[in-house]
C-alpha cells in the first residue's frame, strides 16, 4: 500500500468511515491475531482467551481513539507497531485480570472452537459503537472536543497549536489525557495509553 492511500485510509476512518474501518480490519487483523497466539503459548492461558476477542478488544480502542484524532499514523508500519503495542497490552492485562480473579485457568473451557468473528458488525454493533463515541464526546470539555475534531480531520499538531496556542506536545498530551480520563469514568481499557507512535 502507498503512502498516499494508506492516508487516505486512516483519514477515512477518523471520518467513520465503514468501509474503510472494515478495509483496515481485513488488513490488519491478521497481524494482531497472530501476535496474541505468539503471546498466549501456554496452552492453559490459550483456553481462557480467544484471540478474536483480543483483536476485537484492540480494533474497539483503536477505532475509538483513531475517531478522536489521538494517534500519528504516517505508513502502515507505524500502525503495526501501534496495533501489536495495543495487542501486547491487552493480553498483558488479560492475563493480569484472569489471575487476579484466581482462576484455575486449567479448568476453563476452550473457546478455540467458537468463531466469534463475523466479517461485518451488525446493525446494533454499528448503533452502539456510534452511541459510545457520542457518549465519550459529550464527557470532553469544549476544547478537548475541538482537539478531537481538528485532530479527526488531519489536522497536524503543530497547525492545532498554532491555531489554538500552545505548544503541539502540549496540546497533543492535553488529548491523550482527556482521552485516558473519559475512558476511565466510562470504565473501557485504559491499558494502551500513551502508546500512540
Amino acid at each position: 500500500m502507498n503512502d498516499e492511500s494508506f492516508s487516505e485510509l486512516i483519514h477515512r476512518v477518523r471520518m467513520g468511515d465503514e468501509q474503510a474501518a472494515a478495509t483496515l480490519v481485513r488488513r490488519y487483523e491478521p497481524e494482531i491475531r497472530r501476535e496474541v497466539r505468539f503471546l498466549l503459548r501456554d496452552p492453559f492461558l490459550r483456553r481462557s482467551f480467544d484471540s478474536m476477542d483480543i483483536c476485537q478488544s484492540v480494533m474497539g480502542s483503536f477505532f475509538l481513539r483513531a475517531a478522536l484524532g489521538e494517534y500519528d499514523l504516517n505508513e502502515p508500519k507505524d500502525l503495526v507497531r501501534l496495533l501489536i503495542s495495543m495487542t501486547r497490552n491487552k493480553v498483558v492485562d488479560a492475563t493480569r485480570r484472569q489471575r487476579a480473579q484466581r482462576r484455575d485457568h486449567r479448568r476453563a473451557t476452550s473457546l478455540e472452537s467458537v468463531d466469534l468473528a463475523t466479517k461485518a458488525p451488525s446493525p446494533s454493533e454499528i448503533v452502539e459503537e456510534r452511541e459510545l463515541l457520542v457518549l465519550f464526546r459529550g464527557r470532553l470539555s469544549h476544547e478537548e472536543r475541538q482537539l478531537a475534531d481538528l485532530r479527526a480531520a488531519g489536522r497536524e499538531w503543530a497547525e492545532i497549536a498554532q491555531e489554538l496556542g500552545g505548544s503541539a506536545e502540549a496540546r497533543r498530551k492535553q488529548l491523550t489525557r482527556a482521552i485516558s480520563r473519559v475512558s476511565q469514568e466510562l470504565g473501557l481499557e485504559a491499558d494502551d495509553d500513551e502508546i500512540a507512535p
